[in-house]
């Protein structure tokens, strides 16, 4: 499925900086390990679902598809069981739908259209279920990073009114429940909220911000929301925000107060990801780009010795009349550091010499001034390092 511009995943981050939205435009999407698992354990999880209570697929066929998906490199078996926590989960909630009412229908990963407040909007919904008093979206969240509160949360606010939009004519609903279940911190959280109120919401809150994201012309703000936004390694907003701790410049008298030190710690951790950032950004553009930064340069960066074949350098050492008990620090052979004191630089380097290499370090941006040698990109290095190896 294709993205919308205004995703509801990044709501929170276009109706907090509606100028992130034309700034993210300049830069190419970009997948990441952990976006792929937890593709992959949304689809293990509608598999499950799709047999445990949609009942729209035979055994056969769901066998036969569970056993290719547990041979796929992203599974893993923890993964199942934290899917399977998820499905169980899942199918408590259906059950008491179907409960209060018999009719109750359970629809997987479906398409939500929220496009009467966001323009061109829509989302997929993990698992809706809907029933003559509740309509209820449910969304996986798969990963361990933080727990996320359904409260005051728009993402499933915007998939609450693809689910009015969508089926409010077939069922008689005037409750809609909105629940995030992140199964690997055992965090369930629920915002309930009367489908009117949630509407009014929509109109005065939600589609102005929409607008504005939309039309390119919002303006720019730096906060907590900067997290997964494209433009957050250039972006002079978060730059400004990070570098206000500048403006201690340590006149009379000369110490931070109490309260400039908690200013500064309130703001350590944001200020100390914005910098990860910059620095990522500017590697990566110089190693794969070669891109060149004023004042810097990209070099080999530091490395360390190691030996080429553990079991060659026993047998050297054991053939030149060492013993198992000298070479070894069980369970290992001594390291590079201990061998050589062991035997003498001279002795090391005439019985270990072709047995020790030096790989190359990786590529990393370092001032102008310092003494290393220059490389143009990664390619050039690793050709580079291939030829002198």
């Amino acid at each position: 499925m294709s993205h919308a511009l205004l995703s509801a995943s990044g709501s929170h981050r276009w109706m907090a900086c509606p100028g992130s939205v034309q700034l993210e435009t300049q830069f190419k999407d970009q997948s990441s390990t952990y976006a792929d698992e937890g593709t992959f354990a949304h689809a293990l999880a509608e598999l499950k679902l799709s047999r445990a209570i949609a009942n729209t697929i035979k055994p056969t066929a769901f066998k036969k598809k569970l056993e290719e998906m547990r041979q796929a490199p992203l599974f893993s078996p923890s993964m199942e069981e934290y899917i399977d926590q998820y499905v169980t989960q899942v199918t408590e909630i259906f059950m008491a739908a179907k409960k209060d009412c018999k009719d109750a229908l359970v629809l997987l990963e479906q398409r939500l259209d929220f496009s009467n407040w966001v323009p061109e909007g829509f989302g997929t919904g993990d698992v809706v279920i809907i029933s003559d008093k509740v309509l209820e979206v449910i969304d996986l969240k798969f990963g361990k990073g933080v727990p996320v509160s359904a409260e005051n949360n728009p993402q499933t606010r915007l998939y609450g009114l693809g689910a009015i939009n969508t089926y409010q004519l077939l069922y008689d609903f005037n409750q809609v429940r909105m629940t995030i279940i992140q199964p690997r911190l055992d965090n369930t959280s629920t915002e309930e909220m009367i489908m009117e109120d949630l509407l009014i919401w929509a109109d005065d809150v939600l589609k102005p911000k929409a607008d504005l994201a939309y039309s390119g012309e919002g303006p720019v703000a730096a906060g907590d929301h900067c997290k997964f936004c494209k433009a957050r390694y250039t972006c002079k907003a978060r730059a400004e925000l990070n570098l206000e701790m500048a403006k201690y410049d340590f006149q009379d008298p000369f110490l931070l107060t109490d309260r400039e030190i908690s200013e500064v710690l309130a703001r350590v951790d944001q200020l100390k990801t914005w910098a990860s950032d910059v620095e990522t950004y500017a590697l990566e553009q110089a190693r794969d780009h070669a891109k060149k930064w004023p004042g810097w340069k990209l070099v080999e960066g530091r490395s360390n010795r190691k030996y080429s074949d553990d079991i060659q350098v026993g047998q050297a050492l054991i053939s030149a009349g060492y013993q198992e008990a000298q070479i070894h620090k069980e369970p290992q052979l001594l390291g590079i550091t201990d061998m050589e004191k062991l035997l003498g630089k001279k002795k090391f380097g005439e019985l270990l010499g072709d047995l020790v290499v030096k790989p190359a370090g990786k590529p990393t941006l370092v001032p102008a001034a310092d003494p290393r040698s220059e490389i143009n990109s990664l390619q050039s290095a690793i050709e580079d390092f291939s030829e002198s190896a």
